[in-house]
C-alpha cells in the first residue's frame, strides 16, 4: 500500500476563480421580527407615539365619514321628497307703486300645464293663532295663518303625524292644520282632547298636525285652513301668495320656462320661480367647504404625527448604537439596518393608522346617532387613511434609517 499524499488529502484546483464568500441573507419575515425589537421592548413610547398618528387618521377618517353620512341622509331625503319640486312666488315689480301679485286664476291655470302633477297655493291670512283668547294678540310665537286647498299635503309630500289634513268639507268650516314647529310653539302634541285655538276671533278646531317639511321649513310655523273660510272671516285675497308645483322630473326646465306667463300673462318678468332643492343642495357645498377645511386640519395633525415618528426613530437609532454595532459586525449589511429601522418606523405608523381608522368609524357612528342621520362609511376612506398612516411613517423613517445604515461597527460599539 502505497503512503497517501497530501495533495490526495486535500487536492485544490490549478486555476479558475476562488469561491466567492458566503453573503449575509435577511428573509422577509426576519425583517419584520427585527423591526418589531423596539416596539415591543419600548411600549409606552410605542403607544404615546402610535397615539399622535391615530390622532390625525382619525379626524381623516371621521370627516371623510361624516360628510359621507350627510350626503347619504341628503339623497335620502332628495329621493323621498324629490327634485321636482317647483315654488312660484310674485317677485319684484318694475312699475313704481305697483304691488307685484300672481293672477287670482294662478293655480287652476297652472295645473293646465301638461307635465304638471300638482300645484296648489297659499294665501297669507292677516290673523294670528292663539292658545287662548286671553294671549295678547301680539304674542305670535312667529306663526303664520295660510289659507289653502285640500291638495297642499300632497303637492309639498307632507306628512300627518296625527289627525288628517285639509278635506273638501273643511275647507269652508273653522278647522285648522297646524305645522310641526306652530304645534310645538302652542303646546299641541296630540289630538286626543280635540283642541281648540284662537284665531283672530274665532275658535278653530285643530285636525290635524303635520310633520317637519326639510324643503319648506318655513311652513314648519305655519297653520292652515280652508281659501273659502278665510275669505268669509278675514277678507283673505283671493290670488294666492305661493304656488307650490309638483312636475315629472325630467320636464323641470320646461314647466319652469312657462311658469311666470302661466301664473301672471301681464307681466311674467315679476314671477320668481325656485326649486326648494336648490337650497339644501346649496347647504351641502357649504358643508363641502367645512369638510375641506376640517381635511386639511386632518393633514397637519398628520403632518404633526409623522414628525413625531422621524424624532422618536432618532433618538431611537441614538440609543441603540450599540445593537447596531454588533449586528454590523456579526454580518448584518448596511441595508439590512436601514431595512429595520424603516420597516420599524412603518410598522409604527400602521398601528396608529389602524387606531384611527376604527376610531374615525366610532365618530362617525356616534355623530349619525345622535344627528339621527344615515350612516355611511366609505371603505376609500379606512384605505387612505391607513394608506396616509404607512406613507407617512415611510418617509419619516427614510432619515433616521439611512442615519443608522451609515454607522460602521467600529463607531457603533464604541462607547459615547
Amino acid at each position: 500500500m502505497s503512503p497517501t499524499t497530501l495533495d490526495e488529502l486535500d487536492p485544490l484546483p490549478a486555476s479558475g476563480p476562488a469561491p466567492s464568500p458566503l453573503r449575509s441573507r435577511l428573509l422577509p419575515r426576519d425583517v419584520f421580527g427585527v423591526g418589531t425589537v423596539g416596539l415591543r421592548t419600548r411600549k409606552l413610547r410605542t403607544a404615546l407615539t402610535a397615539t399622535g398618528i391615530a390622532i390625525g387618521i382619525a379626524a381623516l377618517v371621521a370627516t371623510m365619514g361624516i360628510s359621507s353620512s350627510s350626503r347619504a341622509d341628503l339623497g335620502d331625503k332628495l329621493d323621498a321628497l324629490g327634485t321636482n319640486r317647483l315654488e312660484v312666488q310674485a317677485g319684484t315689480s318694475f312699475q313704481p307703486g305697483s304691488t307685484p301679485a300672481l293672477g287670482d286664476d294662478s293655480v287652476v291655470m297652472i295645473r293646465r300645464i301638461s307635465p304638471v302633477q300638482y300645484a296648489s297655493g297659499i294665501n297669507t291670512v292677516s290673523a294670528t293663532v292663539r292658545r287662548t283668547q286671553y294671549v295678547s294678540a301680539t304674542e305670535t310665537g312667529g306663526i303664520s295663518v295660510q289659507a289653502t286647498d285640500s291638495d297642499l299635503a300632497a303637492t309639498l309630500g307632507a306628512k300627518v303625524r296625527d289627525g288628517r289634513f285639509l278635506s273638501a268639507s273643511d275647507l269652508k268650516l273653522p278647522a285648522i292644520v297646524l305645522g310641526a314647529g306652530a304645534a310645538s310653539t302652542l303646546g299641541i302634541t296630540n289630538l286626543d282632547h280635540d283642541p281648540l285655538v284662537f284665531v283672530s276671533g274665532t275658535w278653530f278646531t285643530v285636525v290635524g298636525i303635520l310633520d317637519s317639511a326639510p324643503l319648506y321649513p318655513n311652513l314648519d310655523t305655519a297653520a292652515f285652513i280652508g281659501l273659502p273660510i278665510a275669505e268669509q272671516l278675514f277678507k283673505t285675497a283671493v290670488a294666492p301668495s305661493s304656488v307650490f308645483v309638483v312636475t315629472q322630473p325630467n320636464q323641470i326646465n320646461a314647466v319652469t320656462a312657462v311658469l311666470p306667463r302661466t301664473a301672471n300673462p301681464q307681466s311674467p318678468g315679476e314671477v320668481q320661480v325656485s326649486n326648494p332643492s336648490d337650497v339644501i343642495k346649496a347647504k351641502q357645498a357649504a358643508d363641502d367647504t367645512l369638510t375641506a377645511l376640517l381635511l386639511g386640519l386632518g393633514g397637519v395633525a398628520l403632518l404633526v404625527g409623522g414628525i413625531g415618528i422621524a424624532n422618536v426613530m432618532v433618538i431611537s437609532v441614538l440609543e441603540r448604537r450599540t445593537e447596531i454595532g454588533v449586528r454590523r459586525a456579526l454580518g448584518a449589511t448596511k441595508g439590512h439596518v436601514r431595512s429595520q429601522f424603516l420597516v420599524e418606523a412603518m410598522l409604527l405608523s400602521a398601528l396608529g393608522g389602524i387606531l384611527g381608522v376604527l376610531l374615525g368609524v366610532g365618530i362617525t357612528a356616534g355623530y349619525a346617532a345622535i344627528q339621527g342621520i344615515t350612516f355611511s362609511m366609505p371603505v376609500i376612506a379606512g384605505v387612505v387613511g391607513l394608506g396616509a398612516a404607512i406613507v407617512v411613517g415611510a418617509i419619516a423613517g427614510i432619515s433616521p434609517a439611512g442615519r443608522a445604515a451609515r454607522l460602521s461597527p467600529a463607531d457603533a460599539i464604541r462607547p459615547a
